[in-house]
């Protein structure tokens, strides 16, 4: 059995066909020709090879990164530190929360996944400005 890549990235598993012949020619096209035994072992074309019966569709989801999409804040690497100085890493996340917030310009309430910080942001300069300034489209979500 041969693997045999295809025109068109398709894998084949080939089985060799071997017939005997004598005196073959060793320069023609699809077969390889042993001296020693007069054995012609040829290959079928690439053109034989079967599609793929599965069809295998991948469909990429999001992620729930813990990112907060507003000020950018991520989780924040730390040592924690023994009596005899060992250091083990640690990750500190950050503090995300979901939120409902009334949107005003849409007229609807938003559902958001965003730190404490960008929450208090956001009470201070309204919704509108800090979304804009962290370049976020509100009528998507």
């Amino acid at each position: 059995m041969t693997l045999i890549t295809g025109a068109t990235g398709q894998a084949c598993f080939l089985k060799p066909q071997i017939s005997l012949r004598s005196g073959s020619n060793s320069k023609e096209l699809g077969f390889v020709t042993s001296q020693l035994s007069g054995l012609k072992i040829s290959f079928p074309s690439f053109d034989q090879c079967a599609p793929p019966t599965t069809n295998l569709s991948t469909t990429i989801q999001p992620l729930a990164r813990r990112i907060c999409p507003f000020t950018g804040k991520k989780s924040n690497t730390k040592n924690l530190v023994s009596h005899s100085n060992h250091k083990t890493k640690k990750l500190q996340f950050v503090n995300l929360q979901y939120k409902r917030i009334w949107w005003e310009g849409g007229k609807r309430y938003v559902k958001l996944r965003l730190s404490t910080k960008a929450l208090k942001t956001i009470e201070k300069n309204g919704l509108d400005a800090v979304a804009k300034k962290a370049g976020i489209d509100l009528s998507k979500k």
